[in-house]
């Protein structure tokens, strides 16, 4: 593997994070450990696996959307607490 080298002072202006010497040194430790696996990663061969969204085989589990006539009959204003004049009745939240 090829020793990688990082601008950490930059990498932190970037993330708007302060880093001490030591979390500086630490950092640039994990972050070569991520691209050593990532190049790792990328020697798999995985031109016989077949893209997917998920790794489980779920499907769409909504209904279908079908239209249905309105009930022309219901009295929706019956079965609130007040109405007046065809018209749902709320308390006053703004005075």
């Amino acid at each position: 593997m090829t020793e990688k080298k990082f601008d950490i002072d930059n990498l932190a202006k970037l993330a708007r994070i302060n880093l001490s010497d030591s979390e500086k040194s630490k950092l640039e430790g994990n972050l070569s450990q991520i691209l050593e696996y990532v190049e790792l990663l990328s020697q798999i061969d995985t031109s016989e696996v077949e893209p997917t969204s998920h790794v489980l085989p779920l499907r769409n589990v909504c209904r279908k959307d079908i239209a249905l006539a309105k009930d022309e009959n219901a009295d929706y204003l019956a079965l609130a607490p007040r109405n007046d004049k065809g018209h749902y009745e709320v308390p006053q939240i703004i005075s």
